[in-house]
């Protein structure tokens, strides 16, 4: 029986957003959510500022420890704040202070600086731009397939989770909608096998498995079916919304 809160979850089946839903059906956590529709820019209007000032998601609202509400935004800092509230048996964390607990912030700072803002920019030269300039596709194909390597390095040496040890953390819980995301960024597992295998590992976990598919069923492991045309054609239809949204930002 997941244990109350009144935590709120604003989100959309992004890696930025099955995070979240990961952690909390890791943690075992009560929630309720509410799905954005990044497409139609939901998370620009005035009542979600109110919540995530930049309009992003996800973002989560909770009742704070003494009785009053908290808006929190940017997945990395919303995971911190979970398990430091809310993980005291230690299920997805080490405890404040020990070497692995610093290390479970390495590689979370890892992801946020690094892994996502590059293969976030693999999605969109490759994907969404309205031309394909071979510079940008290039470049940051190239350092997703550089960050994945670390990874592939470190889970070579780790043998199961990011962290030295025998505990999933929210180190690996925010890498993982990332990596599962490989094919819409144009990168190839094939060339490293521990992560592929991370993947998998992660995945028959029935809090990451029940989690990813929060607001609504999680569709990137199913890209890797697909032919080059159908991943063509998808990604002009998202596109659109895409580039919409850019304009939008460009005039706030």
């Amino acid at each position: 029986m997941a244990a109350k809160s009144d935590i709120h979850l604003y989100t959309a089946a992004t890696p930025n957003g099955i995070k979240i839903s990961m952690l909390l059906e890791e943690l075992g956590l009560e929630y309720k959510t509410t799905a954005i529709d990044i497409s139609k820019n939901t998370q620009k209007e005035p009542w979600f500022l109110e919540i995530n000032p930049n309009g992003r998601i996800p973002a989560l609202t909770d009742t704070f420890t003494d009785g009053s509400p908290i808006n929190l935004f940017e997945s990395g800092a919303i995971m911190q704040y979970l398990v430091d509230r809310y993980d005291k048996d230690h299920k997805v964390s080490y405890p404040f202070g020990s070497r692995e607990y610093y290390e479970t912030n390495c590689w979370l700072m890892w992801q946020m600086g690094g892994l996502g803002p590059m293969q976030g920019q693999s999605n969109h030269f490759t994907r969404y731009a309205p031309e394909r300039i071979e510079y940008g596709v290039n470049r940051y194909q190239n350092e997703t397939r550089r960050l994945y390597r670390v990874m592939d390095t470190q889970l070579a040496k780790t043998k199961k989770f990011l962290v030295p040890g025998d505990k999933l953390t929210i180190a690996d819980i925010s890498c993982w909608g990332w990596v599962a995301s490989h094919t819409w960024a144009g990168v190839s597992l094939d060339d490293f096998p521990h992560l592929n295998e991370w993947l998998e590992r992660l995945l028959a976990r029935p809090g990451i498995e029940k989690g990813r598919h929060v607001p609504k069923r999680h569709t990137a492991l199913d890209q890797r079916g697909l032919s080059q045309e159908e991943l063509d054609k998808r990604a002009k239809e998202a596109a659109k919304w895409v580039q919409e949204g850019m304009k939008q930002d460009a005039q706030r």
